[in-house]
């Protein structure tokens, strides 16, 4: 296939559609409308290539979802833009057949992700949007650049995605702590600390404790894992569960009472933010082996479960870390050189939003009001959100899995009319009554 064209300039005419910002999903939205001629579409992109988590490509590390759950094979499998195709292209899809492991690793479909987006003519990068607007006579919104160029469009798709989330307590602390979206980056200097303290219960704590951990013999550091989590929770993936990312459970989901899917969100995390059942048993049996090797010095690491960070400080070099032990009420310091915070990803709605403020939707809790078709505006199909709707479509919003689905979905409502089929029902059990 050939190469993406350099950004040319804007187009005259009013599009389609515009979408902000290119992770998997817009970018899996870009593939599927590329050979549709009745949709006319940009997108942009702040960035000035794609990039995907390239601060967690730990050596091994791989999706939590099998490739199938590329960016358009379960709306189209038989689109060029496959996981399959890629391999097929890069000379690697014998390599994969033999290899009989579904996961793709997390460096690959990052490149996967970069092979598809170089080869669009749909995709602008080093594109900042600062402004969008909407014009009342013409019925268009009006998307301003950083570089002064405009964009129009009849609709807008939002996929700016979600950005570390810094727990209040290490809000301008100082010092060198960081998110664990920077880990892979930061690693070297990190590991000639004396100490180092993951804060975090998910997949990303796991696998930066266990890497550390594997090389504590190295450089000698204490390394200290904590969580607030009452214990290392295993990512649920049994057959039943994932019936749960399905179009049934959306239906089933959206119908709920605002407070209850409020709470039910609280409750689902172990569903989507888990981790992976294999890495915990990885974890025992590194920490086993290196005991029976120790000579019979005690491991310098600590793990501790039921334990929330609510004081930090910094000086001299160090952090003092306050925590309390949730079960037993009690408090405690741990004092670390290195702070590494695995505190996950929260949404926050652009700025540059603020102009068309009064054409969207927001709920009781000033989140955005997501209907079941993925829009957010008055209109009902004007604006339209690309994840980020987990308190209105519970665990589909953030599953790659589910993107295919959301955007044959976006496309439906763009042209008026089914150009691939959407699901309607793939589930053996019933959710409601």
């Amino acid at each position: 296939m050939t190469a993406r064209p350099e950004n040319p300039a804007p187009f005259p005419a009013t599009h389609d559609f515009v979408g902000i910002g290119l992770g998997p999903f817009n970018l899996g939205l870009a593939c599927l409308t590329e050979p549709i001629d009745e949709l006319d579409g940009v997108f942009l992109e702040s960035k000035p290539d794609f990039e995907w988590h390239a601060g967690m490509f730990l050596d091994g590390a791989h999706l939590q979802t099998p490739f199938m759950s590329d960016l358009v094979t379960l709306a189209d499998p038989t689109s060029p833009y496959s996981f399959l195709n890629y391999l097929k292209e890069k000379g690697r899809l014998y390599s994969f057949y033999i290899r009989e492991n579904f996961y793709p690793l997390r460096v690959e479909y990052d490149d996967y992700c970069r092979w598809a987006a170089n080869q669009l003519s749909s995709v602008r990068f080093n594109t900042t949007v600062t402004e969008v607007t909407y014009d009342q006579g013409a019925e268009v919104y009006v998307v301003t650049t950083a570089a002064g160029d405009v964009y129009r469009a009849r609709h807008l798709v939002l996929g700016t995605g979600t950005t570390p989330f810094v727990p209040a307590a290490c809000e301008d602390l100082g010092g060198d702590l960081f998110h664990n979206a920077q880990y892979m980056h930061r690693k070297p200097e990190l590991q000639r600390k004396k100490s180092i303290t993951i804060v975090g219960s998910g997949q990303s704590a796991a696998e930066i404790y266990y890497e550390l951990l594997a090389e504590i013999d190295v450089h000698g550091y204490q390394l200290n894992w904590v969580t607030r989590s009452p214990r290392f929770f295993p990512l649920e993936y049994t057959k039943l569960t994932l019936e749960m990312t399905s179009p049934d459970y959306i239906d089933y989901f959206r119908a709920l009472p605002e407070e209850t899917r409020y709470r039910l969100e609280k409750q689902q995390k172990g569903l989507f933010k888990g981790i992976n059942s294999e890495l915990i048993d990885s974890i025992f049996d590194l920490l086993y082996q290196k005991n029976v090797t120790s000579g019979g010095r005690p491991v310098p690491t600590r793990l501790l479960t039921n334990s929330s960070l609510h004081s930090a400080a910094y000086e001299d070099g160090q952090y003092t870390l306050g925590f309390r032990q949730d079960e037993q009420g009690k408090d405690f310091e741990i004092h670390t050189e290195g702070l590494v915070l695995a505190t996950g990803y929260h949404y926050e709605p652009p700025a540059f939003l603020a102009g068309i403020r009064d054409r969207l939707r927001f709920d009781g809790h000033g989140r955005f009001d997501v209907d079941r078709n993925y829009s957010i505006d008055t209109t009902g199909r004007g604006v339209f959100l690309q994840n980020a709707g987990v308190h209105t479509h519970s665990i589909t919003s953030p599953d790659l899995g589910m993107g295919p689905y959301r955007n044959a979905s976006i496309i439906r409502e763009l042209l008026g009319t089914e150009y691939y089929p959407v699901e309607k029902t793939i589930a053996f059990q019933e959710f409601a009554v």
